[in-house]
């Protein structure tokens, strides 16, 4: 290989790059403060909503695209890196590729067949009632209740699960299962669907593929896994929702969250030769990327 080539990692949030027990992540600052300065895009791979992620996103410093409500839609900042994004409609300060299922859909369903199953969506609840679900603060539980796409649900009975994902499917959606709850969403998306569609977008200004990293936790996260290079599995903190296999080769972090994210990261940028080597023989047990190197500068 010739030209450089461009390094991408996609990132699911609550599990993996955030603290499942309080969202926390500054376990990952050295993480993301190497990305930041090697200009290396961490694009969200996320259910949460675009509200969610544009706070996160502030709060880390992180002006690269991102992946919403599960594969929904991706949202790329207008005018970054001087792309040309095929298909892209303008929304606000975007240009988003959607395959989402409009909110309004799912809430029908979720009417109409979520009281034969005892599901509740999170259109069913108040903020506070969000909030008292997840930990999370009121004004961020505002946030994740300002859904586009996708509706989590709690489905209390677990025998109920396999009769409502039929239902879900007989009209056309989706039911996944996330770190805290059930996701329903249209048919034709996914994390991996959104994966593929936005590495195609960087394949086709760049001239080449890149790189792809994907880092998750949990079920809805597999198709994000299958659809990168180098797959990483951040062990899950809970009861259940986590991985169970299908991903032999994946990389597996040795803790959960934030700091299993860091010091997964930093392996992989160490190991393909982002960070200098002090001292010759220091760089003897590194794995070797066969040419392969970083853009140093913002394309």
């Amino acid at each position: 290989m010739n030209r450089k080539t461009t390094l991408i990692i996609f990132t699911d949030l609550d599990g993996t790059l955030l603290n499942e027990a309080d969202y926390a992540w500054t376990d990952a600052t050295p993480a993301l403060t190497a990305l930041r300065e090697h200009h290396i895009p961490l694009i969200f791979t996320t259910s949460k909503t675009r509200a969610e992620v544009e706070r996160l996103q502030a709060a880390m410093d992180i002006r690269d695209p991102f992946i919403c409500e599960n594969g929904a839609a991706v949202f790329f900042p207008e005018g970054y890196r001087r792309f040309s994004i095929p298909h892209a409609v303008r929304q606000d300060r975007y240009r988003v590729l959607s395959r989402g299922v409009p909110y309004t859909e799912l809430r029908r369903f979720v009417a109409e067949a979520g009281t034969r199953c005892g599901v509740l969506g999170f259109g069913d609840l108040s903020p506070q009632e969000i909030a008292g679900l997840t930990g999370l603060p009121l004004a961020e539980a505002r946030l994740a209740k300002a859904r586009e796409f996708s509706e989590p649900l709690i489905i209390e009975n677990p025998e109920h699960v396999a009769a409502f994902r039929k239902m879900a499917q007989a009209r056309g959606f989706s039911l996944v299962r996330g770190g805290r709850f059930h996701h329903l969403s249209g048919g034709g998306q996914d994390k991996g669907h959104a994966v593929r569609l936005t590495a195609e977008v960087f394949r086709g200004n760049l001239g080449r593929a890149p790189l792809t990293i994907g880092l998750g936790d949990s079920e809805n996260d597999a198709p994000l896994l299958d659809a990168v290079d180098i797959p990483v599995i951040i062990p899950h903190a809970g009861d259940g929702g986590g991985i169970d296999g299908g991903f032999p080769s994946a990389r597996r972090a040795a803790h959960p969250g934030s700091r299993g994210w860091n010091e997964a990261v930093l392996a992989l940028l160490d190991e393909a030769g982002v960070f200098p080597v002090r001292g010759r023989g220091q760089d003897a047990g590194r794995r070797k990327w066969p040419h392969f190197l970083f853009d140093k500068e913002p394309l």
